[in-house]
Formats: C-alpha cells, structure tokens, sequence
C-alpha cells in the first residue's frame, strides 16, 4: 500500500529566478506535478506528501579533498577539486559540474543544494539506504543520467536538439510525458519561415533534468537490481539507475 501512494520527485536547484524545478511521477512513471518556486516551495511540496522519494540534482556536500589526496600522493602534480564520485564519472567521458572543498567556493546553485539536503534531514528525510522510511532522499546527477541510459554524451543541453533528444531519452524510458516527437508534427513551412516554433511541446533544460531526476528515484526503487552508486560516503554518493556503467562515454 506504501508503494502505492508514494510519489517520486526530482529536483533541480537551477539557481534561475525561480530557483527550484521539481517534476514528481506517480508509481507508473506519469507525470502528476511539474513547477518553479523558492526552496521553500518545494520543500513544502515534499514534506506534505504521504510517502515519497526525493532525488536532488546537486551534490550532497563540499568535496572532502580525497580526489585531491590521492593524486598528490601519486606525484601526479595539480589537479582541481572534485568529489570521487564526480572523478569516477569525468574518467568516463562524462562532463560534470566540480563540487570544491570550501563550500564559500561552489557555485550558487551547488549552495542551494545544500540548503536543500539540511532542510530536508531537518524535516526528517532519511537517506535511500532506509527504505522503510516514508520520506527519503537520495542525489543524482542529471547529465550522467542521460549519458548511461543513451549510452553515450547528448547533444548540448541549451539546444532545442538536445532537450528533444533528452526528452525522447525519458519517453522511451516510459516516463508519462509528453511526446517529442509531436513537435515536428506541428513544424510547418508557414510556422518555420515565421518562427512560430512549438516549443511549449518541449521541457526546459532545467525541468529535463528535474524528471531524470525523478525517472531516477522512481527506478531505484522500482529495480533496485538497476543501481550504480559511486563516490565515498564522507561525501556522498551519486545514484544512476544502470546496473553497470561503460568505460567511455563518447
């Protein structure tokens, strides 16, 4: 019955205007609830759900300076601050954001992830790992998750080729949302020579990435057997929803 009526819900502290996306899926995949607002907001849309799982594109806390470590002590010379997780992903082609060791340093949005995980554990969120609970939590990583389900890099993310490209990704992964392939249905001579494009049948970026977001919750739970976790626990681990990642994604 608790699987029944919980919900899954990514979210994506994009740092825009409206800071947070948030897209949360029933049990079969369909899209119930997509929106923008405040931190607030979407704390107040998880928190007053029965039973749910949160994914949160954002890394979880500062780097703890292992990646850094391990590469001095190899004589391997400078090298940036990241997470282990982010190192194991960056070795296989995948180009993610870097999480530095002073949280001063991380990018606005990376701050607002970890608002994001406080306010959560204040509200009694409990990690994946307890899956009894009613309210859990868990990190992803958008970019990697398109990667590993296409099996290779998508088209840049701002294109309006690569966010069809992501949401033909999560439509063919089953998620109930709109399908892209209607927006060439409505590309006409008329509307193209005009610019009339049909963009509202395409998400944002940033509500692309709150649904992988999402799908990734969703499968974790669904087939925990389909989970890849990588990183170390004094820093958290990233969930992708591939039992087994590739070598190189090109």
């Amino acid at each position: 019955m608790l699987f029944d009526t919980r919900l899954f819900v990514g979210i994506d502290p994009c740092g825009a205007s409206k800071p947070f996306t948030w897209a949360a899926l029933d049990k079969s995949g369909r899209l119930v609830s997509l929106q923008q607002g405040e931190l607030e907001d979407a704390l107040a849309f998880v928190s007053n759900l029965p039973s749910v799982v949160v994914a949160v594109n954002a890394p979880q806390r500062p780097s703890a300076g292992l990646v850094r470590q391990q590469v001095v002590r190899r004589g391997a010379g400078r090298s940036f601050e990241m997470r282990v997780a982010e190192y194991l992903l960056r070795e296989r082609g995948m180009s993610v954001s870097l999480t530095p060791s002073r949280r001063e340093l991380c990018a606005n949005w990376t701050q607002l992830g970890f608002a994001f995980y406080e306010r959560l554990e204040k509200a009694g969120f409990q990690p994946y790992s307890d899956t009894q609970a009613t309210h859990l939590w868990m990190e992803t990583q958008a970019h990697a998750v398109f990667c590993v389900l296409l099996g290779q890099v998508p088209l840049p993310r701002p294109t309006i080729e690569g966010r069809l490209q992501r949401q033909l990704i999560l439509y063919e992964q089953g998620l109930g949302i709109r399908d892209p392939m209607e927006y060439f249905e409505e590309v006409t001579r008329h509307k193209l020579l005009k610019g009339m494009l049909p963009l509202e049948q395409v998400y944002t970026p940033e509500q692309l990435d709150a649904l992988a977001a999402a799908g990734t919750a969703c499968w974790v739970i669904r087939s925990p057997e389909r989970v890849t976790r990588l990183g170390d626990p004094h820093e958290g681990h990233i969930l992708l929803p591939v039992a087994e990642l590739k070598e190189r994604y090109k």
